[in-house]
């Protein structure tokens, strides 16, 4: 078995129920989206401000190398999600909200209902067993798009 089949198989083990899965479907992308978004808040060095380029993008990398090695279409599907939410990170910057602030709040609300998923599901979140879990997340949640689709991952 690849490794993420066997990662993606312990995840499910607890996301099985209805509600909880519908709640990380929201919840799973909206956090890589904070959490790119709090990242990219944090102030970088002026030589690297000039160029346009933030912690966030720097972190995205290896986190993208990462999902590529798990798997080429989930690291090109994954590859998108960030383009989008660093699309969406600029949108909130050119409408003057100030980024981290909405992230903060954005990222409780999200966790908060990420908790309650897992209480109605009576287990507890995967990233308690092992940290990976924390990046697993997204690419569980492309795999469903990507089974939609008709694309082996």
């Amino acid at each position: 078995m690849r490794q993420i089949e066997r990662l993606l198989t312990q995840y499910s083990h607890s996301h099985q129920n209805r509600t909880n899965i519908m709640i990380h479907a929201v919840a799973v992308p909206s956090i890589y989206f904070v959490t790119l978004g709090l990242i990219w808040s944090i102030p970088v060095p002026q030589w690297l401000a000039q160029a346009d380029v933030t912690w966030a993008h720097i972190i995205a990398l290896p986190v993208l190398y990462y999902y590529f090695l798990l798997s080429g279409p989930i690291g090109a599907a994954m590859t998108l999600l960030t383009i989008i939410a660093f699309g969406g990170i600029s949108l909130l910057e050119m409408m003057h909200i100030p980024v981290w602030q909405f992230c903060v709040i954005l990222f409780v609300i999200m966790w908060m209902l990420q908790f309650v998923g897992h209480k109605i599901e009576g287990k507890k979140p995967s990233f308690t067993q092992d940290l990976r879990f924390l990046l697993v997340g997204p690419a569980w949640w492309w795999v469903h798009w990507l089974k939609r689709l008709n694309i082996s991952y």
